[in-house]
């Protein structure tokens, strides 16, 4: 079943940038996902498997990145849906 995720990362500290850009490229670098990121969220479009494996694997690393500082993450899950033309 395909799906769509809407995802935003809030990293509690004053440098929040450089977490949240790692954390997107590297969703960008998973094939057979489609990822499109605005001001607010980053939605991915894909197998719900997938999607969720690849999630699973690049939350687990943000947070335990050295420097990283607590992270909060917020989801929205769509199942059976397909990404925009």
């Amino acid at each position: 079943m395909r799906a769509a995720v809407e995802i935003s990362m809030y990293p509690l500290t004053g440098e929040y940038l450089l977490p949240i850009q790692t954390f997107i490229d590297r969703l960008n670098t998973h094939p057979g996902l489609t990822v499109r990121t605005n001001s607010l969220a980053t939605q991915i479009w894909g197998p719900l498997d997938q999607v969720m494996t690849v999630l699973t694997e690049e939350m687990s690393r943000s947070a335990a990145a050295a420097a990283a500082p607590q992270l909060v993450f917020v989801m929205k899950v769509l199942p059976g849906l397909a990404p925009p033309p």
